[in-house]
């Protein structure tokens, strides 16, 4: 896990290497072991570097005979299989990075088709003046670019392309708008006019500044033959899953596990319990004297069963006021997901003992365990419904212009996910895994745990257990009222103290409750924020956040969310202070 950055230029003119120090300032929490520079011809490149696997020998840029040089950010976790089919290489160093290097020389700009990880890479090939980007097909690892009129830019995060004065923090209204009703943005643009996205599983391929090819790998399988037996579809899923999370245990430092108690995490912690003989570390967060459900003793209760070293973290109401403008200052990319609170502080703690923490992200999207899930199989006189058909702010009276085309970046993506031989429910999963996983789920788990130089990984988004979760029938993943009906089986028997089939209340963030004590008094401050008095009315805010009800605190957390992002990402003020500090300052 690391951080890249880096610039070509155009008609073969040398950059100015100096940006490099720029990237290094705004991309070192992502690699605070060290880092490394590439500059040849009319290219420059940079990886701030966390150590992980090789750690005397992977330092990057990594080079191959040809002259090629790679940066990496991410994990491939199939090296050492690589490794063995390219038996005639004599490899410089036992880095996981160092394979795709000699893949490129051998199969061009193909080359990612035969890797199994999480990944943002770059590699520069000076002989044919050459650049490729590539990303891992679920978006896991984030990528960002930017075409000037000489030049082309690409960095882990958007904020080292804005602080290195390469693009401006100019806002695209439609995308703000999509920020807003959904709390995540979609597709290639990010909400920065200048910047763009490389979008999960593309390789770009870009010569005199200029992009000059694409191609993209499928994250999701193809449909598959007949359907299988129960028994036989627990079987590949054990499988899958095992083989899964053996991988993404390959590292030389120590990892953990975080454990929210859901079905996803338990999993997880299930099978590496399988596949460990010292105990698993694991971390769980809660929040105390809220009205909201709190897993932390059933998350305790499972650790004690598997004998893991347990942590549990609480995340307070002064905690919310006191951190919450840094944790939205790391999240660039903005997601209004309220997880980032607990994940932030989860992540510093973590870090403390660990450099690399599995997580459960991406069992939702793969089994179908979103209660929208359920409600799209219904028919609409019995309540169903179309996934987000209603955003944050529908019937709320709040925003100045509330247009419709908040929706047109996921009707894009529900148009490419309905292909032949999909099921309306796999339609769904897969516009889901289009943005709302990379670009918000993912986006956040990065940014949080990024931010304390942790590397967050995630078995469940495998290539393995995708070709078993999304190509089950609709019946092995909804059932008896229930999502992720196959993964509850497996897990029933795997570890029956986790009660799979009992009903939970599910993880949510007490937002809302927080901000009605004060919302009178921070419903003005926000309301009087120059970006929240252009987008909507301020009468209507303040009562917003003097309302009780779930939409409407959420609604309040999204407009807070979106003010103290705006006051960060484009006004520039310090976000070291607290909520009102940095809502207050002029």
């Amino acid at each position: 896990m690391c951080g890249i950055a880096g610039i070509m230029t155009q008609k073969g003119t040398r950059p100015d290497l100096s940006l490099l120090d720029r990237f290094k300032r705004d991309l070192r929490h992502r690699g605070p072991d060290g880092d490394g520079v590439h500059a040849a011809g009319n290219m420059a490149m940079l990886q701030t570097r966390l150590a992980i696997i090789d750690l005397e020998t992977g330092d990057q840029p990594l080079f191959e005979p040809g002259g090629a040089a790679l940066v990496a950010n991410g994990e491939i976790y199939n090296y050492l299989e690589l490794r063995q089919e390219l038996s005639d290489v004599e490899f410089a160093t036992h880095s996981d990075c160092e394979p795709p290097l000699y893949l490129y020389r051998r199969r061009g700009a193909h080359f990612a088709s035969a890797l199994r990880g999480m990944y943002a890479l770059a590699i520069h090939d000076p002989a044919k003046e050459t650049l490729l980007l590539a990303r891992d097909p679920f978006g896991i690892k984030p990528l960002y670019y930017v075409e000037g009129a000489d030049f082309f830019a690409f960095a882990s995060q958007p904020r080292a392309l804005i602080n290195a004065g390469l693009a401006k923090p100019d806002i695209v209204p439609e995308h703000r708008e999509e920020l807003l009703q959904l709390q995540f943005t979609c597709g290639r643009g990010t909400i920065f006019r200048a910047i763009n996205r490389v979008q999960p599983g593309e390789t770009l391929v870009v010569r005199d500044a200029r992009v000059v090819d694409r191609h993209r790998i499928a994250a999701l399988p193809e449909p598959a033959g007949p359907a299988p037996s129960i028994g036989e579809a627990l079987e590949r899923l054990d499988a899958a899953l095992e083989s899964s999370v053996l991988l993404h245990q390959r590292s030389d430092v120590p990892y953990g596990l975080f454990l929210s108690g859901g079905i996803d995490s338990s999993v997880v912690l299930a099978m590496m319990a399988r596949l460990n003989d010292r105990p698993v570390r694991s971390y769980t967060v809660g929040f105390t004297g809220t009205r909201v459900s709190d897993e932390r003793a059933h998350a305790r209760a499972l650790a004690a069963r598997v004998g893991a070293e347990h942590t549990e973290v609480d995340f307070s109401e002064e905690d919310f006021w006191a951190l919450l403008p840094r944790i939205v200052a790391d999240m660039d990319d903005p997601a209004a997901d309220y997880a980032i609170l607990p994940s932030w502080k989860l992540a510093r703690t973590a870090a403390q003992d660990l450099k690399v923490v599995l997580s459960g992200e991406g069992g939702d999207e793969l089994f179908a365990g979103y209660g929208r899930y359920r409600s799209l199989s219904r028919p609409w006189w019995m309540g169903g419904r179309n996934i987000r058909a209603r955003g944050t702010f529908d019937g709320q009276g709040v925003l100045r212009s509330a247009t419709a085309t908040w929706r047109d970046g996921i009707a894009a993506a529900e148009i490419t996910a309905t292909q032949a031989g999909r099921s309306r429910l796999q339609v769904a999963q897969a516009t889901d895994c289009a943005d709302w996983l990379p670009n918000d789920l993912l986006a956040k788990l990065d940014r949080c745990l990024m931010a304390h130089g942790l590397e967050g990984r995630t078995p469940l988004l495998d290539p393995a257990v995708a070709a078993v979760a999304f190509n089950l029938p609709d019946e092995l993943k909804l059932r008896d009222g229930l999502g992720k009906w196959l993964l509850r089986r497996w897990l029933e028997k795997a570890l029956p103290e986790a009660h799979p089939f009992e009903r939970k209340r599910g993880f949510t963030v007490p937002v809302g409750e927080w901000i009605l004590k004060d919302g009178r008094r921070i419903g003005k401050l926000v309301a009087d924020c120059p970006a929240i008095r252009e987008i909507a009315w301020p009468e209507a805010v303040t009562r917003l956040f003097a309302a009780n009800g779930k939409r409407a605190g959420f609604a309040a957390w999204t407009l807070l969310f979106y003010a103290l992002w705006h006051r960060r990402h484009v006004e520039g003020v310090d976000p070291s202070g607290s909520v009102l500090d940095v809502l207050s300052a002029r």
